[in-house]
């Protein structure tokens, strides 16, 4: 027996569908497709389409939500204070949130600034934030400074 000899299976020498070529090769005229209708024309798939059930990303809720009303705030604390007060050389005794936002220490389109109590502080200190902690204000209290919170 030679390899030409041997008979193959009818399923490994299957040619390929050849679609839209003549009413004689059973795949003429709508190709396969059927008749008329969305489905039938070229480039078209329906994505997200369940058959008229409800889809997936319907039936799944919505998540998330983005707040617009939401005040921006940025945090300070006792050891940015300190810097700033070394650094750009401010006053201990006037510190307002509107000098720091001029001086580009803090940007304003950021939010207000809430004093917060982290780090030490051995100067008195006046501050005028939008917000303040109850522990930093007891602290500035403390050393003999005073906290004032503007109106917002």
């Amino acid at each position: 027996m030679k390899i030409n000899e041997l008979k193959s299976n009818l399923t490994s020498n299957k040619k390929r569908k050849r679609v839209g070529r003549g009413s004689g090769s059973g795949l003429g005229k709508t190709a396969g497709r059927g008749v008329k209708g969305q489905k039938s024309r070229s480039g078209v798939s329906i994505n997200g389409f369940e058959g008229g059930q409800m889809p997936i990303y319907r039936r799944l809720p919505k998540k998330g939500f983005n707040n617009f009303a939401k005040k921006k705030i940025q945090s300070i604390n006792f050891n940015h204070i300190k810097n700033i007060i070394e650094k750009y050389k401010i006053n201990p005794s006037d510190i307002k949130e509107t000098h720091l936002f001029e001086k580009n220490i803090f940007n304003k389109s950021k939010g207000f600034l809430k004093l917060l109590n982290i780090g030490e502080i051995s100067v008195p200190i006046n501050i005028e934030v939008s917000f303040a902690s109850k522990k930093a204000i007891e602290k500035v209290e403390k050393i003999g400074g005073k906290v004032n919170l503007k109106k917002v």
